[in-house]
């Protein structure tokens, strides 16, 4: 039996492979789009109004030109994935998270498969592209505020030994929380930053975006682990 630090990502001896990761893909960009009118309704109140749809968008064209013909390994896979969010989504997120993706795909270069302790790892790099790129910290109201307790929360899961389910669990009710903060704090950053006080009382949505993600993650392996 593996320690706890390589607990894997599925159920038996497998690890999430690049196929798997190409259906996890599929799944967020359904859940974006599910969730298009919301993120948008979001941005309406703080920001420029488009960002359910760009997100929307985005993932349509990683649909159309990632999961349709893939890279060879999981690297790349989301080194694309970062490249056709730079190419299609407007405003501040293209670079944002296509930035993220990218620098995730660095970390897995060359990669087939990978387990629950890359996950931090992972995490961690598309933190630093987001911070590097926006120039933003946490508690500015911007995703950062969801994926920084995500990422924390699941290194104290992992360091306890929790299975790779509740560990994502962990993970995915700490993004929830921090979106919820969001709604306490005043912006500092992007278009939502001209309303000053007047911000506050509002969820960030790139917040929320990123925090659909990891929920996409959460329950796509608790649907494998089943």
């Amino acid at each position: 039996m593996l320690r706890p630090k390589h607990q894997q990502f599925v159920r038996g001896d497998k690890r999430m492979d690049k196929e798997g990761l190409l259906r996890l893909l599929e799944k967020i960009g359904q859940r974006i789009h599910e969730q298009r009118d919301f993120l948008t309704e979001l941005d309406n109140a703080i920001g420029d109004g488009d960002h359910g749809h760009n997100m929307d968008k985005g993932f349509q064209a990683v649909h159309d030109r990632v999961l349709s013909n893939p890279g060879p390994d999981m690297g790349k896979v989301l080194q694309q994935v970062g490249m056709a969010l730079i190419s299609t989504v407007g405003g501040a997120a293209g670079p944002l998270y296509g930035t993220a993706f990218m620098r995730m795909g660095g970390l897995l270069a060359g990669r087939q498969e990978a387990s629950l302790e890359d996950l931090p790892r992972l995490l961690d790099a598309a933190i630093g592209g987001i911070q590097q790129r926006g120039k933003a910290v946490r508690g500015e109201k911007t995703m950062l505020d969801a994926l920084i307790p995500a990422k924390e929360a699941l290194e104290a899961a992992i360091s306890a030994g929790k299975p790779a389910v509740e560990a994502l669990a962990d993970a995915a009710a700490a993004a929830e929380a921090g979106v919820e903060y969001t709604k306490t704090i005043r912006a500092t950053k992007g278009r939502a930053s001209y309303l000053g006080d007047r911000s506050i009382g509002h969820q960030d949505p790139g917040a929320t975006s990123s925090m659909l993600m990891i929920q996409v993650l959460k329950e796509t392996l608790q649907e494998r682990d089943q």
